[in-house]
């Protein structure tokens, strides 16, 4: 969070490229990119290099230019990882609830320990509709 104010957007930084390891894979997967289209048959389609351009060649410059241009395909997940409350690395109990809180439950692909082999949406549906019948009968 930025503050404590509630109306405030959160602050996110998912680390991208953070560690040195993650630049020179970044670097490297640049390199086997430009590798593959120089080979037949993707070379006889005569295929020109835009982004991040031939006159990068420097793993720094590679890696920078990867954070420039790219952008992540996954749904995060886990960031407030369903569990007991006696394993470190959980957020919420298994009607959703924040551990050592009352009133707040936490209800979208956050609670998924691991992300799931398809698309997050359904999943994420389904949890929502299990919350919604979890809160009713809290209620009723």
């Amino acid at each position: 969070l930025k503050s404590s104010d509630p109306r405030d957007a959160p602050r996110i930084d998912p680390n991208y490229l953070a560690t040195e390891e993650d630049r020179l894979v970044a670097a490297e997967s640049l390199r086997h990119a430009r590798m593959m289209m120089g080979v037949s048959p993707l070379s006889s389609l005569d295929p020109e290099e835009v982004f991040p351009g031939p006159h990068l060649i420097s793993d720094e410059d590679l890696a920078a230019s990867a954070g420039d241009i790219s952008a992540s395909i996954f749904h995060p997940v886990g960031t407030c990882r369903m569990g007991p409350d006696t394993e470190m690395e959980s957020v919420v109990d298994s009607h959703l609830k924040v551990h050592g809180t009352k009133g707040l439950r936490v209800v979208d692909a956050s609670i998924m320990p691991q992300i799931v082999s398809g698309n997050t949406n359904s999943p994420t549906l389904m949890i929502a509709e299990k919350a919604a019948e979890m809160i009713l009968k809290d209620y009723d």
